[in-house]
């Protein structure tokens, strides 16, 4: 019993100061914003377009990336739960992944789970999307890593709404957000330029 309580109380030390960690890294500063512009950045995988698989070291990435985003990213970190002002948006759009472009969830798939992140019900493609096995923290679950730089998202679970009766549920960190309006006049100009 002596061993279970000394085991507790580490498991309780260890998780405050996890926790505490998160929170100085999620705060914002010059290198980490939701803010984050890509086409003003120096990461040089960062596409909408380009499919192709993203393989670059750790190191590389750290270079790239804001602080908060190479922490979920990168780390397998979790933001704070209410903290993403993707959360509770209704904007009709398209959400990518923050650190290489790809294109991960419609907005139309995402719902209000009131799990403390945004949620989505069903990727954009069954190639946006790689799931493995996550048994950290003493639990069963299905982490969700991006299908193009295998940036860690979040989980998912068997909870959701129909059709799938999934939940995504993922870090707003790891997601930029173009909405339909701005990608539909992008599209057109590009169309008229004959690009």
């Amino acid at each position: 019993m002596k061993r279970f309580t000394q085991y507790l109380s580490f498991l309780a030390l260890a998780t405050l100061f996890a926790a505490l960690q998160l929170f100085t890294i999620c705060q914002p500063t010059e290198k980490n914003s939701y803010e984050y512009i890509k086409k003003d950045s120096t990461n040089p995988v960062y596409s909408r377009t380009d499919t192709s698989k993203v393989d670059i070291s750790n190191e590389e990435w750290k270079k790239v990336l804001p602080d908060d985003i190479y922490y979920i990213a990168r780390m397998k970190g979790t933001e704070r739960p209410g903290t993403s002002p993707f959360e509770h948006s209704k904007e009709v759009g398209t959400y990518y992944c923050a650190a290489c472009g790809n294109a991960l969830f419609k907005s139309d798939t995402k719902f209000e789970s009131g799990c403390g992140w945004p949620s989505f019900y069903a990727p954009i493609s069954k190639t946006s999307i790689i799931y493995l096995p996550d048994h950290s923290h003493g639990m069963n679950r299905t982490e969700v890593e991006c299908g193009r730089c295998k940036a860690h998202l979040g989980h998912v679970f068997e909870d959701g709404p129909p059709p799938t009766g999934l939940r995504y549920c993922i870090n707003g960190v790891v997601l930029d957000f173009e909405k339909a309006k701005e990608a539909e006049t992008q599209y057109n100009e590009k169309k008229k330029k004959g690009e």
